[in-house]
């Protein structure tokens, strides 16, 4: 009655969990969460996200930039073949000109000849051939038609996506470490499994050389056993080569030392759910939204290229000795840029954005529908793995039931070594195949975690 009433709760357990998300206590070891987090201060690809991160940060400070005046200081020396002065005409008219100044202030009549000895001004050159210049020149964008702050919000949701892609990323790391220690613990698990058959083969080769010294068996028994020796050494030989290509992965994703990594002694215990939880939103799910809305500002950015554009412009002579004539000193502006045609670029950048986006939406729902997959394949795996968890502990109290009958029957005479032998072998497959269970189990939970969004390290 009692083994039914645990059936029935493990079924109505995992039911729930078609209907509801499960809550995991995460029960990770401290040397795990140690190499999980020196796996992601290792980890390339995250490091590549963070710098890509950083260059979105980059672009937000251009685009806010283009509001800063941008100040030049400009130099130059040039050498013209010739002064650049009045034609010959206009030269006269000058010096006439002056004449007649000359002659009023002096109270002359206008007719009468110009006095001599009075010297005149020379028309001055309106260049030098020889032109030194140093000057300074402002140009502030008052107004960019809405581009800046466009590219301004679009470079922001891209730093975005791309710091949700370095958390999906760190959740693939976590993942791949988590399941590489517990494959280790699993090796382990059938270390214990093996020492522990070993002890038996001892027992039992022990007790069929003291029978074989009183007739009570044959050498025949004997060498059944030393097979079964040389068949544990195999399986021993295969758990250090195991071992050894999982410390080398581990250090590999850590960059743990190999000799911290050979002390390890990783455990397989099954995740416990205690309460139901909800499901967030994934990663990946996260980025793809923050990119979809990047590129849509991006579009506008693109489109916004016909609106006018306010700008001030500020010149300022240093040198006032080599200006013409009619050069100024200094002038302040302001100016407007109207793009009104830019053959068609505009526009077809815009639509090239905007066809991206809808790349992005697709990529979104495909995504919703593999999560929500993955959902039920976790959930599934779970529910499975409970239930072959509880056959497997009912298969380990059978098979220690069987071995214990069995090896009193061969002391009595009444089975055979190789009936013992296989009944020790059922053991020892039972034993291992519980840890098994556990390792899939973990899976499962771990894979539900992240499928769901949940998952916490």
């Amino acid at each position: 009655m009692k083994n039914n009433q645990s059936r029935l709760s493990i079924i109505l357990l995992a039911f729930a969990c078609f209907f509801s998300s499960i809550s995991i206590a995460q029960q990770l070891d401290p040397e795990l969460k140690d190499l999980i987090n020196k796996g992601l201060n290792k980890s390339h690809g995250v490091k590549i996200q963070y710098f890509n991160a950083e260059q979105a940060q980059v672009d937000q400070k251009l685009a806010k930039s283009v509001f800063l005046p941008k100040v030049t200081f400009n130099g130059s020396y040039t050498r013209l073949d010739d002064n650049i002065s009045f034609d010959e005409d206009t030269q006269n008219l000058l010096i006439s000109t002056q004449k007649l100044l000359i002659k009023e202030a002096a109270g002359i009549a206008f007719n009468s000849p110009f006095p001599a000895g009075i010297p005149l001004a020379p028309v001055p050159d309106l260049q030098n051939k020889n032109i030194l210049k140093s000057s300074m020149d402002v140009d502030w964008v008052l107004f960019s038609g809405f581009e800046a702050s466009n590219a301004l919000k679009a470079s922001k949701h891209k730093e975005a996506s791309i710091n949700y892609l370095a958390m999906a990323e760190k959740d693939k790391i976590a993942l791949q470490i988590i399941e590489t220690y517990d494959k280790l613990a699993l090796v382990y698990a059938s270390k214990r499994v093996l020492t522990t058959s070993e002890n038996f083969l001892d027992e039992q080769e022990h007790y069929v050389r003291k029978a074989i010294e009183y007739g009570l068996a044959t050498p025949i028994g004997r060498k059944k056993i030393e097979l079964a020796q040389q068949q544990l050494a195999g399986k021993m030989l295969e758990f250090n080569q195991n071992k050894k290509l999982l410390i080398e992965v581990l250090h590999q994703l850590t960059n743990e030392s190999k000799e911290k990594l050979t002390l390890l002694n990783p455990q397989l215990q099954p995740f416990t759910a205690d309460s139901l939880s909800k499901t967030e939103k994934r990663n990946e799910i996260k980025a793809l939204e923050e990119a979809e809305k990047a590129t849509l500002y991006k579009a506008k950015m693109e489109k916004s290229n016909f609106i006018p554009k306010l700008a001030l412009k500020g010149h300022y002579e240093f040198l006032e000795e080599d200006l013409s004539l009619l050069d100024p000193v200094w002038y302040l502006g302001v100016g407007v840029k109207w793009n009104v045609f830019d053959g068609n670029q505009s526009h077809l950048k815009s639509e090239k954005s905007l066809i991206e986006a809808k790349k992005y939406r697709q990529q979104l729902e495909e995504a919703d529908e593999m999560i929500a997959l993955s959902i039920i394949k976790a959930e599934l795996s779970y529910e499975a793995s409970l239930q072959n968890t509880e056959m497997i502990q009912k298969e380990i109290e059978l098979a220690n039931d069987t071995y214990e009958m069995i090896d009193k029957q061969y002391r009595n005479d009444l089975a055979s070594i190789k009936e013992v032998l296989d009944a020790l072998n059922d053991v020892e497959k039972a034993n291992f195949k519980l840890q098994q269970s556990y390792y899939d189990q973990r899976r499962a939970v771990t894979n539900l975690l992240n499928a769901k969004g949940t998952l916490n390290y």
